[in-house]
């Protein structure tokens, strides 16, 4: 790999006092599985076409005469070739890793954790929990991307364990593409709005499924005069990163406990912008409608629902693409990842008073953090695998009723 490849020692991450502090056997485990990461959604993962390309479309061929029609065919095919099942044995071995290595960084200091998240939540208004609220079956039934106990689990009543994990593992799962402080995306949704509408001054702002506010923390630093309400069902991930905002200094964001499916709490039209980020794939197809419906009810005319997300599957979207975007759905416990983006989400949004007229899709690329990684060479095209990319589906509520 070039210098351009490889992120820094992984201490570089620790900039936040809740930041569970790893020691250096830790530390070196984690930039190790950083680039370990990063080889295999690299030249390693470039192996996957070839393997393709060389044996398995032949011999598919040859038995059944004609092309795949599907990505489930590609993928049935593939799991027979020795070198494909080879990097995914290895895909799924860097998750368990990952969080193997975060657990024992965060339980050898979670005593002093959950002291400090107490010295910044108790007595606060700005978290809100509510033990009536119930963990959906479709997200407690799995431990997502293979985190013990996903995001709600609790190795002690009332701990910060999910979230501290999540947010200390978070940058060797992307190989750094989000930051020292995993906030690229939120950092690129506030400066993609920005952009595009430079006048305008959002007063009440909706995160839903939240996590530990990486997210809608820096869209509440780039909009100080607005409150910002970020919600989620999980209760020790809501601990941990209302403590991470207040460790931070953001003072304008409120995490609260509430499942999406059902905000009766909110009014009609009470929200500018309502959001999620790499959320929507971790719903039942059932919720997400629900989820994006009530989205639409709580949104303001000529307000903004965004929602940041992998590419849709499309008759554009080549078969073998989509069978390697559908990994996660088969080998790192996204049981809907599939489903959800084979899903028409803009005709999902229309039916929920968004019309097409008024949709978007945009492209948005998380922000460098020069910190980890220098700015490309001059005159360079190639990013180096730098900030993540995603899809950005949006839609403008129309300003009067339709």
């Amino acid at each position: 790999m070039s210098k351009m490849d490889v992120p820094p020692p992984y201490t570089a991450v620790t900039q936040h006092e809740m930041f569970p502090k790893p020691n250096h056997d830790e530390a070196a485990r984690f930039n190790f599985l950083a680039n370990l990461n990063r080889y295999l959604s690299g030249d390693l993962g470039a192996g996957n076409r070839l393997a393709y390309e060389r044996r398995v479309l032949p011999a598919f061929k040859a038995e059944h005469g004609r092309e795949p029609v599907d990505r489930h065919e590609i993928r049935h095919a593939m799991n027979r070739d020795s070198w494909h099942r080879f990097w995914s044995a290895m895909k799924r071995n860097s998750m368990e890793m990952r969080q193997q290595n975060g657990r024992a960084v965060v339980l050898r200091q979670l005593d002093e954790l959950d002291s400090m998240a107490r010295q910044y939540n108790e007595g606060r208004a700005t978290l809100q929990l509510d033990p009536a609220v119930e963990v959906p079956r479709y997200q407690a039934a799995v431990d997502i991307h293979c985190m013990p106990g996903s995001y709600h689990g609790e190795e002690r009543p009332g701990d910060v364990s999910a979230g501290a994990n999540y947010d200390c593992g978070l940058f060797a799962t992307t190989g750094g593409a989000l930051g020292a402080l995993n906030d690229g995306g939120g950092q690129a949704v506030a400066a993609w709005i920005k952009k595009e509408r430079p006048d305008w001054n959002p007063k009440r702002i909706l995160d839903i499924g939240a996590t530990v506010g990486h997210n809608a923390v820096p869209i509440a630093q780039a909009f100080p005069d607005a409150e910002v309400i970020a919600i989620d069902t999980a209760a020790p991930s809501l601990r941990y990163g209302h403590a991470r905002a207040q460790a931070l200094g953001v003072k304008n964001i409120t995490f609260k406990q509430m499942n999406a499916e059902e905000m009766a709490e909110f009014a009609d039209e009470s929200f500018d912008w309502v959001q999620t980020t790499m959320f929507l794939h971790e719903l039942s197809n059932k919720a997400l409608p629900k989820i994006i419906g009530e989205g639409a009810r709580v949104l303001k005319r000529g307000g903004l629902m965004f929602h940041i997300e992998q590419p849709q599957y499309s008759d554009e979207m080549p078969l073998f693409e989509q069978f390697m975007r559908d990994w996660d759905a088969f080998n790192n416990n996204e049981p809907f990842w599939s489903a959800m983006h084979a899903l028409d989400l803009k005709q999902i949004m229309a039916d929920h008073g968004l019309p097409r007229e008024g949709q978007f899709v945009v492209g948005v690329k998380a922000v460098v953090d020069e910190n980890i990684f220098p700015p490309s060479p001059e005159g360079a095209t190639e990013d180096y695998g730098r900030a993540a990319i995603w899809n950005a589906y949006g839609a403008w509520k129309p300003e009067a009723a339709q």
